[in-house]
């Protein structure tokens, strides 16, 4: 019976690497020769036309049409485009980002409280960054033509270049609020104020752009931004734990849709949705588009020049008429994947976190582990503590299927004599082992059901334990620094190989040579499998198998007489 458990769990584990080994592929989409690497003169991928998002068919709104946008960028000269503009340094508590005025767009942000690594506690994260050599991730953001609008009309893009105050803005100790402003007037007489407002222990950027029409005519047009990034390079590994990498849309008929980088590079994807959000999401992070929830929004992906790919949003157009102003709000959220937080942001954000297809399970077990966590402090010793409400609830089930293990050991000679009279005759020796069965009311299979209703749970706590940011870097006990990671010297797979072989002590012997075989060889597979899971997954197996040791023991003992 414990054979069903750990070939189930097995088989999991081979799909699911299976799955992120040769399934469909990040990035499928782009061509080798196109790599991502930084511009010469250090400042990013400059603006191109297919940067803009295309334009959409009209579409009636509360607001006027969805916008379409320019279809060329031809007021912007290409040697305004390659000279380096100033950047802004924005310091919070939370967050070091870096503001290019040239699109007045966010294109460098540290997370200050997730060091890269727990072995470099002074590097903090670098969650976008335009200029580094091994990935491209960047957010920009302008305003789109409208249809109908003056073809002349001038917008501002990415490669517009505001003007700012200073250079270096930092949260004070006594302030809650950082507001950075910029501002660009266009050649029309069109004044634009874009600012960005942070808040204090907040990963939520409010974009707040300001139009106020000086000039002499109508002024039409929407704001648009998009999440640009380069796939990541390698793909999982067999022994490695790895998460989805790829952009996410939401809305009311979908609210958790995954569009990876083979999707952008196959179609350009253009939807229109209530509301909504769009999310480029990794191991732990999220950057994500939150505009109005009212507004009938465009969705879009595209794949771009040089490796990238973009994951953008179009809301509805606007007009002004001149001496009149409108403010275009946009809300960036940027940071870990703290499941409160999101969701207080946006409906269905924080599905980024992703338990799979068991997340009906996965959501209770980590509410409860957080709740543990709450009062013992400690994420290791919360685990153990789960695992043992986990084996509290499942007391009884358990106890059925280790009852029915002991009786089939304490039959086993018996079963072995029936096996020896009737080796020629298998049919009648099957009859006979099912009488004996049936006097000593005992079913073969009673223990498999109880320990089959146990993988989900299994399964369910494997993805909270791999996705929770709340694990990554969690210390336990001396050498065992990160949960998130293997053990550096292995002692818990070896731990829990251990715990593997005396549970096979305790249960009846299998009756095929083969299967024997098979039950012997399988805690060293499993040990070896284990050897690069996360510490914090191996611990609770580990926990897990010392609980149910002890169970099965009492219980053999009681039954059989001796262990």
């Amino acid at each position: 019976m414990i054979l069903i458990l750990t070939l189930g769990v097995l088989a999991f584990l081979l799909w699911d690497a299976w799955e992120r080994d040769y399934g469909p592929r990040a990035g499928a989409g782009s061509a080798p020769s196109q790599q991502a690497s930084p511009s010469a003169g250090g400042a990013g991928f400059a603006e191109t036309e297919s940067d803009i998002p295309s334009a959409p068919p009209a579409l009636p709104s509360a607001e006027g049409d969805i916008p379409s946008p320019a279809d060329e960028i031809s007021a912007i000269s290409s040697s305004t485009a390659e000279t380096a503009a100033p950047k802004i340094k924005v310091i919070t508590d939370v967050l070091a980002v870096e503001i290019d005025t040239r699109g007045g767009t966010i294109d460098h942000l540290e997370l200050t409280g997730y060091p890269v690594a727990v072995d470099r506690p002074d590097e903090a994260y670098r969650l976008l960054a335009d200029r580094d050599p091994d990935r491209y991730f960047t957010v920009r953001s302008g305003m789109a033509r409208a249809q109908g609008a003056d073809p002349n009309q001038r917008l501002p893009t990415s490669n517009t270049v505001f003007e700012a105050d200073r250079s270096l803005y930092e949260l004070a100790p006594e302030a809650q609020v950082l507001e950075v402003p910029l501002r660009w007037r266009s050649p029309d007489g069109v004044e634009y104020l874009r600012t960005y407002r942070f808040e204090r222990n907040a990963y939520t950027i409010e974009m707040h752009t300001r139009v106020s029409n000086t000039g002499n005519a109508p002024w039409k047009a929407a704001l648009y931004a998009q999440m640009q990034r380069t796939p990541p390079s390698g793909g999982g590994g067999l022994f490695g734990t790895y998460t989805y990498t790829g952009g996410v849309l939401s809305g009311p008929q979908d609210p958790y849709e995954k569009v990876d980088f083979s999707d952008m590079g196959r179609d350009n994807l253009e939807r229109d949705v209530a509301g909504g959000w769009a999310a480029m999401i990794e191991h732990y992070f999220t950057v994500a588009l939150v505009p109005g929830a009212q507004d009938t929004n465009r969705y879009y992906s595209r794949q771009l020049a040089g490796g990238k790919f973009a994951l953008g949003v179009v809301g509805p157009s606007r007009s002004i008429d001149p001496g009149q102003s409108e403010t275009f709000s946009l809300t960036l959220y940027a940071g870990p994947k703290i499941q409160d937080r999101m969701e207080s942001l946006a409906e269905n954000l924080n599905l980024t976190v992703d338990y799979g297809f068991l997340s009906i399970i996965a959501e209770p077990l980590f509410w409860l582990l957080r709740w543990i966590h709450t009062y013992i402090g400690n994420w290791g010793f919360s685990i153990i503590a789960l695992t043992c409400l986990i084996k509290l609830a499942f007391f009884h089930l358990s106890a059925t299927s280790y009852r029915s293990m002991a009786r089939m050991r304490k039959l086993q000679p018996r079963i072995t004599a029936l096996r020896d009279r009737y080796s020629g005759d298998r049919q009648r020796m099957n009859q006979e082992m099912m009488n004996l069965y049936r006097q000593e009311k005992i079913n073969p299979l009673g223990g498999c059901f109880p320990i089959l209703v146990q993988i989900p749970v299994f399964i369910a706590l494997y993805w909270v334990l791999l996705e929770s940011v709340e694990l990554r870097q969690a210390p336990f006990i001396g050498w065992l620094v990160d949960l998130s990671e293997y053990d550096p010297y292995f002692v818990l797979p070896i731990l829990m190989g251990l715990t593997m072989l005396i549970q096979q002590r305790l249960n009846p012997s299998p009756p095929d040579p083969i299967q024997a075989k098979i039950m012997m060889a399988l805690p060293f597979v499993f040990t070896f499998f284990f050897l690069f899971f996360p510490s914090g997954l191996v611990l609770y197996w580990f926990v897990n198998n010392v609980l149910s040791i002890i169970q099965q023991w009492v219980i053999t003992k009681k039954i059989v007489g001796t262990t």
